[in-house]
């Protein structure tokens, strides 16, 4: 019965986004909404994004087993991500009316930036979707009891999502978070309280997380563990920054007021309400102790799910599974849409210049369909790997190749196209270089690749002005003025 409702559940979101499909007219319709958002939509869009799978299952169990030290990378560095680009990114672009990311570094810095930073940004999505996916295969497992096996749930999960987001874009995109963001909120907020008398109160569950030291949040004082620190905090709190996702949330907005304050407002919630599937996995140890201990050493994962099908009466399974799809869904819509636009407006169109806006629509939805196919079998392919370490790993690319030539170009008028592709060339260099390395064990990998990108842009930006300055001083100065009178 609640593997029915559940797909019950998934044909009424389908229906929701194909009757939102309707409002799509134009390619600017399908990846910004036509820029008609109000606030309240750009902040249920933004948090409900930002508020996936490895909220709900990836943080929770990296938490009792790390503690708030180690979840720095998210929600809290996620959550700062959506507020810095609210506070310094959201006005500047919005005034620039683009369409995708991608088409900034294009105005900014050239056509051959514009291609590389649109293939490092669609990258980066493949871990973060695929993490997505991997959940609801592990949904549709749990719920059959294994009748449905992980690799066919993630093909069910996948066919719900694809049926509206081919068609209505970021308007179903927009409209279906609206409705999953409440269904989320008030289901884990329901569950919160639920398992909190199981657990005989708030208290005792407060108490467990402080007996075991799980709010514990600064690194030890010593400069390997302090860099390391720093660099989880920066991955997805600058790394996401240039994402195309981010930036729809944006350019949907109807007006500069709305795309400036609605991921604001967004940040912030999101990451006061990460804390109650923490709170939810800590009253498990508390409700069901021994098979809680079990699960956080073999698969932490699943110990949500375990407390909420072996402890919790019929309704709280429903409200539970409701609100993990909803969850689960609204950051997987956004997420193959993201790079599916991107790739059609910056890449594709370099071969068809001449595309009219209908055959370009008609391209957005088929790279759609291509990507999810893509992403799917990556996600089967990486069967077992952490959700948490999955969406993580997904923002390396980005922090970086394209945070600083997005940064620079922004807010340093000297930044020039050498710099740009000066800096993306040592920053991923860099990057992999350690990554492949016993030195990534020493020093952080993408902290390294951050460093070497600004650089990079120093040296290429002013590198060539100093040197042109440099023979012009060496060509002429005071003391070589001819003489008058010979």
């Amino acid at each position: 019965m609640l593997l029915g409702l559940v797909f019950a559940y998934l044909l009424v979101t389908i229906a929701i986004g194909l009757v939102a499909a309707k409002r799509v007219k134009n390619s600017s319709d399908y990846a910004i909404a036509g820029r008609n958002l109000p606030i309240a939509m750009i902040i249920t869009t933004t948090f409900a994004t930002w508020f996936g799978s490895e909220t709900v299952l990836g943080i929770p169990a990296k938490f009792v087993n790390s503690g708030l030290n180690g979840v720095v990378e998210d929600p809290f560095g996620a959550g700062i991500c959506l507020i810095l680009v609210g506070l310094f990114f959201a006005g500047k672009l919005y005034k620039m009316t683009l369409l995708t990311i991608a088409d900034y570094y294009r105005e900014r810095f050239g056509k051959h930036v514009e291609v590389v930073c649109t293939v490092i940004i669609m990258i980066s999505y493949l871990g973060w979707v695929s993490a997505q996916v991997s959940a609801l295969g592990l949904v549709f497992n749990v719920l059959s009891d294994g009748g449905i096996s992980i690799s066919l749930g993630m093909c069910i999960g996948v066919v719900s999502i694809l049926a509206y987001t081919l068609f209505g874009g970021m308007w179903s995109v927009a409209i279906t978070d609206f409705m999953q963001m409440i269904i989320l909120v008030v289901g884990l907020a329901t569950l919160a309280v639920f398992s909190a008398h199981q657990a005989g109160g708030f208290e005792p569950v407060l108490h467990l997380a402080v007996s075991k030291n799980m709010f514990h949040f600064w690194p030890d004082a010593n400069a390997h563990d302090v860099m390391f620190f720093i660099a989880s905090a920066l991955t997805i709190m600058l790394g996401s920054i240039p994402q195309q996702d981010v930036f729809q949330r944006v350019m949907s907005a109807n007006n500069v007021s709305s795309a400036t304050r609605g991921p604001v407002i967004g940040g912030v919630f999101y990451m006061l309400f990460a804390f109650v599937p923490m709170f939810l996995v800590v009253s498990a140890m508390i409700i069901m102790p021994e098979e809680a201990i079990k699960l956080i050493t073999e698969d932490p994962q699943r110990v949500l799910p375990t407390l909420v099908m072996d402890k919790m009466p019929f309704a709280m399974q429903v409200v539970f599974f409701g609100a993990l799809l909803s969850a689960i869904k609204s950051t997987a819509s956004a997420t193959l849409l993201a790079p599916s636009v991107t790739f059609t407006e910056n890449i594709w169109r370099q071969f068809h210049p001449h595309m009219s806006d209908r055959q370009e629509l008609k391209a957005m939805r088929l790279t759609v369909l291509c990507f999810s196919a893509v992403v799917l079998l990556y996600a089967i392919s990486m069967q077992g790997t952490s959700i948490y370490e999955m969406v993580s790993g997904a923002y390396q690319v980005p922090l970086v190749g394209a945070f600083v030539p997005l940064a620079a170009g922004l807010y340093w008028k000297r930044a020039t196209t050498q710099g740009a592709v000066l800096s993306i060339s040592l920053g991923l260099l860099t990057w992999l270089v350690l990554l492949a390395t016993p030195l990534g064990e020493d020093f952080p990998p993408q902290l390294a690749g951050l460093l070497a990108s600004m650089v990079g842009m120093l040296l290429g930006s002013l590198g060539p002005q100093i040197m042109k300055n440099t023979q012009s001083s060496h060509r002429y100065h005071p003391g070589m003025e001819p003489k008058e009178g010979r």
